[in-house]
């Protein structure tokens, strides 16, 4: 008999050959029908696998990552099969259709170019596949009588696949009615597991990304379990198009692009304003966590980055220079500075946890393929800090770093979750060293009740991480902040601390980031509030309209008593209907318009109308500023 161990440490025996289904069924016939593939040791696999030696096996459902990439992957067979059955007449050749993040693709050569009404029709002809509920049949062949298969196919892109291939590759084909392709898998058992299936776009892909091969036609799609699922998945991009801060970026003229320039963001006076408001927040909140603020160079000499090991394995993601004759580099990353100002003077553990955060500027070259608004840029502001600690610290001081993380995305109304990732095989330091560090962040994580996700083996080669990923107003996530303990660069820079015995010790360091980079959590707060900013952050946090000439002198006597309250207003002068204004400043989301006409003026009043509320409520000034002002000082929405 073999021993099966479940996730949750159960042990269950069964005979050799036992199909993963059947087993799978035995547990629990409820889950047998949710179940789309299993993880059988650190290898995802059919259900119609067999078990043929002890191992642990998870069942995985649409609820896993894997499980959905079974899903989706099946779905690109279906649209191939689909197109196979639709466009015969035009030599179809396939090339790859992997599951990709939220969906799947397939690469096509035909002599047809497809267009947005074509993807009806496949579409239509993918539904008619899942009804038919074909079975998925896999099948391992030689590598000749693969090729044989293929060449009599006249599928030349799958025969190129093969000859690639390594040559004690296990190769293998599924099956779907009449439909079979090159695979490696997994897949759901049968066609009629995919419900619900959308195809979004087509594009041009060079075949395996050389720009010297043939283009194909890439066809994109995604595919859910339950129509439910996928209409609200539709639904949210439709939502995160309208949010798109490239789009919000320069209707609200918070920042450009441009070709003189291209991923290095030019932010305009509106941007300044939420950017130095996100910069005084984050120095706020540091000072009442016990860090200090330092600013390193941003150019040092080659002889810096080599000891820190990025000349040798970032050298391409680099930009350089010549100074006096010598190398330069421009810095990429903060950290090497932050261990110069460390190593400057000597510390004693009465010094330590030492917390030092730098908002420093660094450029990355990012190829220009991948250069996305604030997202994806060529030079940004990371919010780094790094601590340096004793190994009995670890535990407590990120417990700290964690309610600091807690307090800002609170701040902003961003839920996150956790996920801690551990030891690599290509790692460096002791066994001992990478326990006590990960138990360190484990028992971080556990004993304030956060609820986290272990990446095995997916930390740095340094040392082992958490990174916290933030949910936004319509359900997407964003990975932020991180924190990285380090057992790498205090060793390469040879820093030390003197212990209580009067001897030299190695201190462990922190890596954390909060933001990540302004910019790109600039971007993130664009689309996750949709422009409309709270009151605190928004570029103009007041709008007033006089509604004649003979209401100017007022409406700029309260914009001077707001100003020199601190607040950011504005009065529109323009010579134009109010009704037309008001559209204007609801348009640009301002927060708080105030309608100032006869009434007013007598009763030192305003018609306060809120961002997103059709009607207006009449306030007293000095009310409606004191309430303004409380809700800047607490930072809360409006």
């Amino acid at each position: 008999m073999l021993k099966v161990t479940l996730k949750d440490g159960t042990i269950r025996e069964v005979e050799p050959g036992t199909v993963v289904l059947d087993f799978v069924k035995g547990l629990s016939n409820s889950l047998a029908k949710k179940a789309l593939a299993a993880k059988m040791d650190d290898k995802t696999v059919d259900l119609t696998a067999k078990i043929e030696k002890d191992c642990q096996l998870a069942v995985l459902t649409f609820e896993d990552a894997d499980g959905r990439w079974a899903l989706r992957h099946t779905a690109s067979h279906i649209m191939a099969q689909a197109i196979k059955r639709l466009y015969k007449d035009h030599h179809v050749q396939l090339a790859i259709g992997p599951a990709i993040e939220n969906g799947f693709y397939y690469d096509i050569d035909m002599d047809k170019q497809l267009t947005e009404d074509d993807l009806k029709d496949i579409e239509k002809e993918m539904n008619k596949i899942v009804k038919e509920n074909l079975h998925l049949e896999r099948k391992e062949l030689s590598r000749a009588d693969a090729l044989k298969f293929f060449e009599e196919q006249g599928e030349g892109y799958k025969v190129e696949l093969i000859n690639d291939l390594p040559a004690d590759a296990v190769i293998s084909l599924y099956t779907q009615g009449e439909f079979t392709d090159l695979c490696a898998g997994p897949h759901v058992l049968s066609t009629g597991k995919v419900k619900a299936i959308k195809l979004q776009s087509i594009a041009g892909a060079y075949w395996r990304g050389d720009e010297h091969n043939k283009m194909l036609q890439r066809i994109y799609g995604t595919a859910f379990e339950k129509k439910s699922d996928l209409d609200d998945y539709l639904h949210m991009l439709e939502e995160a198009a309208k949010r798109d801060h490239r789009k919000l970026g320069k209707e609200l003229d918070i920042f450009s692009l441009h070709e003189e320039g291209p991923g290095f963001p030019f932010f305009h006076p509106n941007g300044m304003v939420i950017r130095n408001e996100l910069i005084n927040y984050w120095r706020e909140v540091h000072r009442r966590y016990g860090y200090q603020e330092i600013q390193t160079p941003m150019i040092m000499n080659r002889q810096l980055w080599e000891t820190s090991g990025h000349w040798d394995h970032y050298k391409e993601n680099m930009y350089f220079t010549k100074i006096d004759g010598e190398d330069y580099a421009i810095k990429p990353m903060n950290c090497p500075g932050g261990m110069l100002v460390y190593k400057s003077q000597p510390h004693s553990y009465r010094e330590l946890p030492l917390r030092m955060g730098e908002l420093g500027l660094v450029h990355r070259h990012e190829l220009s393929g991948a250069l996305h608004g604030l997202f994806r840029v060529r030079n940004f502001t990371q919010d780094d800090a790094h601590i340096f600690m004793m190994p009995s610290q670890i535990e407590e001081e990120i417990q700290k770093v964690i309610d600091l993380f807690d307090e800002v995305y609170k701040t902003f109304g961003l839920e996150y979750h956790a996920e801690l990732s551990t030891r690599p095989e290509n790692s460096m330091g002791s066994d001992e060293v990478w326990e006590t560090a990960t138990n360190g962040l484990r028992n971080a994580l556990e004993h304030r009740g956060l609820k986290y996700v272990v990446n095995e083996g997916d930390g740095a080669f340094y040392g082992p991480k958490i990174d916290f990923h933030l949910r936004d107003s319509i359900g997407r996530t964003w990975q932020c902040g991180t924190i990285q303990l380090d057992m790498l660069l205090p060793e390469k820079f040879d820093l030390t601390y003197v212990g209580e015995d009067g001897q030299k010790h190695r201190p462990v360091m922190v890596h954390r980031v909060v933001y990540g980079s302004i910019e790109r959590f600039i971007g993130i707060l664009i689309e996750n509030y949709a422009g409309a900013f709270p009151v605190w952050l928004a570029p103009v946090q007041v709008k007033i309209l006089p509604i004649t000439d003979k209401h100017m002198d007022y409406a700029f006597a309260l914009k001077k008593k707001m100003f020199d309250l601190g607040l950011r207003v504005e009065v529109d002068d323009r010579n134009e209907k109010v009704g037309y204004k008001i559209r204007e400043s609801q348009v640009k989301k301002v927060p708080y318009t105030l309608v100032v006409g006869d009434k007013e003026m007598e009763s030192n009043t305003a018609a306060v109308r809120k961002y997103g509320e059709k009607d207006s409520v009449t306030m007293d000034v000095d009310a409606f500023i004191k309430g303004v002002q409380e809700k800047i000082a607490s930072r809360s929405d409006r």
